[in-house]
């Protein structure tokens, strides 16, 4: 991009807020993992399919290298993140450290109605289980990340929102690189205890719950690779 076109894009809020809809687009199709690990991400392909130029392509594929949920390479281009087995160990080690943190700030503040949202969000979590097809699974994985950025938001912390938010659609990369069984191991009944534990004011329990959740996710990888898609296909478009 030259030095014109960046500015142009710097300061035309209309260019922004496409490149922000492109950079929401690519990555929910990343989270969901409908766009595995090591996809190649072409400028002209997503100008293409969302009819922008390549300027603002390359905008919104500059915001999601800054999540780390693609990466650049030089005379090559971008690619959907693919995480190396240590990246993956460093992911939910990271969630370790950071969730502990959440969880004893989330006990101090959460209140009756956000425990019955919490409540009516396991449900969703539940219907999602009992349904089957692809389309469910991702459904499911993406509500249980949810309950953890739920979770982040009640400690009412932005700065560890946003970390646990690039934390879990990491996480996403990591499963849908790793995952041993393809579907998503972050456990309806988990939630259910961890949540249980926050009601009763029990920071140890609710703690205790958490880092084994974690681990019982963690637990769920190997070096398996997922299929690849086509970006239109991914997209849906």
């Amino acid at each position: 991009m030259n030095a014109k076109s960046s500015l142009r894009s710097q300061l035309d809020p209309n260019l922004e807020d496409r490149a922000r809809a492109i950079r929401d687009a690519l990555r929910d199709a990343i989270v969901d993992r409908r766009l595995a690990p090591g996809t190649k991400l072409s400028e002209a392909e997503v100008g293409t399919l969302f009819d922008v130029s390549r300027t603002v392509v390359r905008d919104a594929l500059q915001m999601l290298a800054f999540e780390g949920l693609v990466k650049t390479e030089r005379n090559r281009g971008a690619f959907v993140s693919n995480p190396s087995t240590e990246e993956a160990r460093q992911v939910f080690a990271s969630r370790r450290l950071i969730e502990t943190g959440i969880i004893a700030a989330a006990a101090e503040r959460i209140t009756p109605e956000e425990i019955a949202a919490f409540r009516e969000h396991l449900k969703e979590e539940a219907r999602y289980r009992a349904e089957r097809g692809a389309s469910a699974r991702r459904a499911e994985i993406k509500a249980s990340g949810d309950f953890h950025l739920m979770l982040a938001k009640v400690a009412g912390n932005q700065v560890l929102e946003k970390f646990m938010d690039e934390l879990v659609a990491r996480s996403s990369l990591v499963i849908a690189l790793y995952g041993r069984t393809g579907i998503s191991s972050c456990g309806h009944d988990e939630h259910d205890e961890i949540l249980n534990a926050l009601e009763k004011g029990d920071v140890k329990k609710a703690t205790h719950l958490m880092l084994h959740h974690i681990d019982h996710i963690e637990a769920d990888l190997d070096l398996s690779v997922a299929e690849a898609r086509t970006l239109k296909d991914a997209l849906a478009l």
